[in-house]
């Protein structure tokens, strides 16, 4: 059980976030005109705070000794809003009771009753994270009616933590799980979102508006989901931290579904620490899942400069991404290395087997699921409605035409057939074997994998280029994964994803933490409208 409190554990991450625990990631700042808009040139709009590298532990610094306001911070963020996402179209909406919410947040601090570390934080959600005051849609128009009834339990949380909802964030439509060539980032509901750092190119799936809308710097911290890579991969092509926690950790009532098997909400921040705060909150109801989340505040919080020495890392290279990729990789090792770190060279087992079994199953229990959801929701009120309303409305088919994967769900075998459950059996004992049995045979203390290919062009008729495997097995298996910024080719971030075992998100997220700091390699977009190529 921790011990310590949550003030107290802010205080320490204040400490080492102000001195030596973050980033520097200011040494290559974007040139005033060398991209697209370089948000605010020139000036902050909150004086003293520069938004793309300040931490949640400063900004609370800040609120108790009274040098800012809630309702400051939140006006900066919409005013971002206004200004720099026509660039990037990666917020659908944001809520109109912001500034009311930041207001209650600044009557508290002046109170001294402040409700925890994410009190007077401005916070994106992803558009299938349900809130009663505003339309959750999934991208899709069938949803774009009335709002849920009520919050997502997640959103329950943030609220009684002193969260400000800042609005709603932009995906892949039905979080990627539509056709077989989809584009991620476009939905009809919002479009296509671009990645700001090359905004020509793809910011990945499904947790894409997100991704992006951290990368300029649009909200402190946002809420992403993932069945399998739809956190990891927006973050690691958008170089921002994205966390998928263990399945279970942080509710997934409220949430629109794929599979409850494997399904996941999980925080996406620029930092690890943010990120670790906002798991804090989000993360857990009582007992050991509660203490999952506020031990990895801990864990974090009591990182050292020299937390990686005598760490093992696995390095599973996976060549298929490419040469500039693997060269980030070898870059990422050596400083790991000079840090203390042991990295030896691993390859989780059994990951073909993986790839055959997942969408079977997972075709399964999105029926199951999407079903159940549904029904709570005015609408279409099962998939074969659903179905049949993209059929009937051109607009669904506006950047790409199929639903394959909804007829195909349609016909799966019902989650109660024997075969379902020896596949779904088979795949949680070969994903969880293929982490654990590396863990333990190396004695790591996590694998570490290239999170992404750089980004490819945004390109409706061709699809996604996306066939990325290192996320498969802790999606898999409902173990824990975490993408820190990596490095970068030719102007487009990599990210480095690693995976610990079942309910290790605390030790996880510490070590990421260290990772972050030694690989320093956050930098901010430039908005550039192209490469110049086609990849």
């Amino acid at each position: 059980m921790v011990k310590r409190s949550i003030a107290t554990l802010i205080a320490v991450l204040a400490t080492g976030s102000l001195a030596t625990g973050i980033p520097n990631p200011r040494a290559e700042a974007a040139e005033p005109g060398a991209g697209g808009p370089p948000p605010f040139a020139g000036s902050s709009p909150v004086p003293g705070i520069d938004l793309d590298t300040v931490t949640i532990p400063e900004l609370q610094t800040r609120m108790a000794n009274g040098s800012l306001t809630a309702s400051a911070l939140t006006r900066a963020y919409l005013r971002r809003i206004e200004t720099v996402d026509p660039t990037v179209n990666a917020v659908l909406r944001t809520d109109p009771t912001a500034l009311r919410q930041a207001a209650a947040s600044d009557a508290r601090h002046r109170r001294g009753v402040t409700l925890g570390p994410l009190d007077g934080i401005p916070v994106l959600l992803k558009d299938n994270v349900n809130t009663r005051d505003m339309p959750t849609t999934a991208g899709s128009l069938a949803l774009a009616g009335s709002p849920p009834a009520t919050d997502a339990t997640l959103v329950t949380r943030l609220r009684k933590a002193g969260a400000v909802i800042l609005g709603k964030t932009n995906l892949s439509e039905w979080a990627n799980f539509r056709s077989t060539k989809p584009t991620s980032g476009w939905s009809a509901v919002g479009g296509q979102t671009h990645n700001p750092y090359v905004l020509d190119r793809n910011p990945c799936g499904s947790s894409s508006g997100s991704a992006a809308a951290l990368a300029a710097s649009l909200a402190q911290v946002a809420i992403g989901t993932e069945t399998d890579g739809s956190i990891v991969c927006p973050a690691g092509m958008n170089g921002v931290v994205g966390h998928k926690p263990s399945l279970g950790l942080v509710s997934g009532s409220g949430v629109v579904p794929i599979s409850a098997e494997q399904d996941a909400a999980g925080p996406m921040a620029r930092n690890v620490t943010d990120a670790a705060l906002t798991l804090s909150v989000i993360g857990g109801g009582a007992g050991e899942r509660r203490e999952d989340a506020t031990r990895a505040l801990a864990e974090v919080a009591q990182r050292q400069p020299g937390a990686l020495r005598g760490k093992r890392i696995g390095l599973w290279r996976l060549p298929s991404l490419g040469a500039e990729v693997d060269a980030v990789m070898s870059r990422a090792a050596a400083k790991l290395r000079k840090a203390g770190a042991e990295v030896v060279e691993v390859t989780p087992p059994y990951q073909k087997r993986l790839a055959e079994l997942e969408f079977p199953a997972l075709l399964s229990e999105f029926h199951r699921d999407i079903d159940a959801y549904l029904a709570t929701r005015e609408g279409p009120r099962d998939l074969a409605e659903l179905i049949e309303f993209n059929r009937t409305h051109p607009a669904e088919r506006t950047c790409f035409a199929g639903q394959e994967l909804f007829e195909q769900a349609r016909t799966a075998p019902p989650t109660t057939d024997p075969k379902y459950r020896a596949m779904r059996a088979e795949l949680k004992d070969l994903s969880r074997r293929s982490i654990d049995e590396t863990l333990a045979a190396h004695r790591l203390d996590a694998i570490a994998a290239p999170t992404n290919p750089p980004a490819w062009t945004t390109d409706c008729a061709r699809g996604d280029n996306d066939v990325i495997p290192s996320s498969t097995p802790a999606a898999v298996a409902g173990y824990p994964s975490l993408s820190v910024p990596a490095g970068t080719v030719r102007e487009l971030p990599v990210g480095l994803l690693l995976t610990a075992g079942n309910h290790q998100d605390a030790e996880l997220l510490a070590v990421g933490a260290a990772v972050e700091r030694r690989l320093d390699a956050w930098r901010a977009p430039r908005y550039l409208p192209t490469l110049g190529d086609t990849r």
